[in-house]
């Protein structure tokens, strides 16, 4: 059970250290502008491709043991789908656009692929679950503690997502500023919690 769960955790922080180094070295890319999901276009793609794949099954396999670490079932399943949903967001990648990968337009597409469409759909629900996951753990969690800091995970990382919405779509260039906000908060604490449940 506790490699499992610290599987979990390996995931959850390696998932937030790779993009925000690969974004800070990666020519032509602007992180404060950029998504995360557009470091899987271009000659160094494969990257965050992994990062997404390997980390999101990291993260469901680690899923697997909370109900016994901390009988939070419904916790666990959120968990396993946000884990899956990462996955798929790596499978199904975004479109070039926006001027990245370089030399690409500075705009967006009128059309996308279906693959494009497909990572959107995956995007969703990792977005809508990144709160949701802590929100979860209020209601299961025993400890009082983690249900203090979850409430507040969950509060900081709805408005982000929200803001990363709203500026995604007025094209601002402070998007993917915003948008490393909502992941970090929320994987960084879902990170914890699974080394909390490893060591208790």
């Amino acid at each position: 059970m506790t490699p499992l769960l610290w599987s979990g955790a390996v995931g959850s922080w390696l998932f937030v250290a790779v993009f925000l180094l690969d974004g800070l070295t990666r020519p032509g890319y602007q992180s404060v502008r950029q998504p995360v999901s557009a470091l899987a276009l271009g000659p160094r793609g494969w990257i965050q491709t992994t990062n997404f794949v390997l980390c999101g099954l990291l993260i469901t396999a680690g899923a697997t043991t909370l109900p016994t670490a901390t009988d939070g079932y419904a916790l666990a399943l959120g968990v396993g789908v946000l884990g899956l949903a990462l996955a798929a967001s790596g499978i199904f990648r975004m479109d070039p656009m926006r001027g990245y990968p370089p030399g690409t337009p500075d705009s967006t597409p009128e059309e996308y692929s279906t693959r494009h469409q497909a990572h959107d759909w995956a995007g969703t629900v990792v977005f809508l679950l990144l709160p949701g996951v802590a929100l979860i753990a209020v209601l299961e969690l025993a400890d009082p503690v983690w249900k203090v800091a979850s409430g507040i995970v969950a509060a900081a990382s709805a408005v982000a997502a929200g803001a990363f919405g709203r500026l995604w779509e007025q094209d601002s260039p402070r998007v993917g500023l915003v948008q490393r906000a909502a992941i970090t908060i929320s994987l960084v604490w879902l990170g914890c919690l699974f080394a909390y449940g490893a060591t208790t």
